[in-house]
């Protein structure tokens, strides 16, 4: 089926979205409610500072902890507002940022960073004129800023306001809870039908209605991602593996024996490893083994990666290359491994 398809529904009870772009499996967001969403919002109290690397540990509520990076100027006990940007790694303290952001579908209001800006990717100056124009009538809380997101080119200006007011009177509440002795959550992290809604802003055709992965073939493709296998065409595949310290991704010709075999792999390889791992939900250290090719390729295959990981919506660096000629990635943890819970999440 051509064209773009959102699909609400649960798995397992879970709340969960799909997005299909032309009958394919593009993107799956999975809640679990045993774990703090990213992008949730709390009154932490700091705790200790770890000395040599600069951070903070922070009490959270209900007894979890929270680990902030460069916490310079903090003290024991000094309330903090802060955010949650992605999971931890087993066993470790839930990451947070300093710098809190209230992010909507058309609108992000940024307390502390003041300015009005309109998203670079909305190029259409007299959109940009008629965006800045928009941008400029709401109150904002003091000191905070605004950024008006590519969403908006073409959008409606009153949708755009309505988000605008509900980001700011959101922000200002927040603000006003600073203070306090207590960790207190103050906003819980976006569920996978809200997600959805805020980031999958291409035109689609979306699906609300109870049993739609079963009836739009989402749920065989959500099986399939048991396996490491990823098709590259022709005889090139790709595997992705998790390991305990690290993502690790094998690029093989298979029976293509030609001397540009090597190099077509490993672009094929670059295009789709950015969906290989959002369905996955794998981040962290990821390591790539090139199927053989000349160092010479190697420009056309950071080129292939850096474009592919533009389109991306989770954060991902491109570190460099091994003396090994492996390749490193750095990938943002913002989504829960899929795999560990295929069992239960198709039972």
């Amino acid at each position: 089926m051509k064209g773009r398809r959102i699909i609400l529904d649960t798995l397992a009870g879970h709340e969960a979205a799909a997005q299909l772009v032309d009958g394919r499996l593009d993107d799956l967001l999975i809640d679990d409610a045993d774990q703090i969403r990213p992008g949730a919002i709390f009154r932490a109290i700091c705790d200790r500072p770890l000395k040599g690397q600069g951070g903070m540990i922070l009490r959270l509520p209900d007894g979890d902890r929270a680990f902030l990076r460069h916490a310079k100027g903090l003290a024991p006990g000094q309330p903090l507002l802060v955010q949650v940007t992605g999971f931890p790694d087993e066993g470790k303290a839930v990451p947070v940022t300093a710098k809190v952001l209230f992010k909507s579908r058309h609108a992000i209001v940024t307390p502390g960073a003041p300015g009005r800006n309109v998203s670079r990717r909305i190029r259409d100056e007299e959109d940009r004129a008629r965006l800045l124009a928009v941008a400029h009538d709401p109150v904002l809380p003091e000191g905070a800023g605004l950024i008006l997101r590519s969403s908006c080119a073409g959008a409606d200006a009153a949708a755009i306001a309505e988000d605008i007011a509900e980001m700011a009177a959101l922000a200002a509440a927040v603000m006003g809870d600073a203070e306090g002795r207590e960790p207190e959550a103050l906003v819980e992290g976006d569920a996978p039908h809200a997600l959805a809604w805020r980031d999958w802003v291409s035109p689609s055709e979306v699906v609300t209605e109870p049993g739609g992965f079963a009836r739009e073939g989402v749920l065989e493709q959500i099986a399939a991602l048991s396996g490491p296998a990823v098709a590259l065409g022709g005889d090139a595949a790709m595997h992705v593996e998790p390991t305990r310290a690290l993502v690790a991704v094998d690029v093989n010709t298979g029976g293509d024996t030609s001397p540009a075999a090597g190099l077509k792999a490993n672009l094929a390889a670059a295009r789709a490893l950015p969906r290989a791992l959002r369905l996955r939900g794998l981040g962290g250290q990821v390591v790539i083994d090139c199927a053989p090719m000349t160092k010479a390729h190697r420009k056309q295959v950071d080129s292939a990666l850096r474009a592919a990981f533009r389109a991306d919506p989770i954060e991902t660096a491109l570190v460099g290359w091994t003396p090994l000629g492996h390749v490193e990635l750095q990938r943002k943890r913002e989504r829960l491994a899929v795999l560990p819970r295929l069992d239960r999440l198709l039972a």
